[in-house]
């Protein structure tokens, strides 16, 4: 199946693709000293940001995997949404989580269904 160009941007778009975004667009994603930081620090800064745009679950996804990447415990990006609600709103954690807990190994759903269990008790 031949997939006409723009179709193919946008899917790459939409799936948050790195190399796609730097080539079509010339935006580089990953220069850390411009903003002298170390990556881990500005990886979580990023995560933060995205939440307070209410970005979409794969950016959720892409930020949680890069922070990761550049060394930090699911721990730290957690405290980040912790830290982040009171500015950006609980609203935008929460749509925030799914996406996030994704990229860091939780299942969701699973923790869901446990409630679901414990609360019909």
């Amino acid at each position: 199946m031949i997939i006409a160009t723009h179709e193919e941007f946008l899917r790459r778009l939409a799936l948050h693709d790195e190399r796609c975004i730097q080539s079509m667009l010339g935006i580089c994603l990953n220069n850390n000293e411009a903003a002298g930081l170390d990556p881990k620090a500005q990886a979580l800064a990023r995560l933060a940001a995205i939440v307070a745009l209410d970005a979409s679950g794969v950016s959720y996804s892409w930020a949680a995997e890069a922070a990761l990447d550049m060394g930090a415990t699911a721990e730290e990006i957690v405290g980040t949404l912790i830290a982040v609600a009171p500015i950006t709103g609980l609203a935008r954690v929460v749509s925030a989580t799914p996406g996030v807990a994704l990229a860091i190994g939780c299942d969701i759903d699973q923790a869901f269904e446990v409630l679901d269990r414990d609360s019909c008790g």
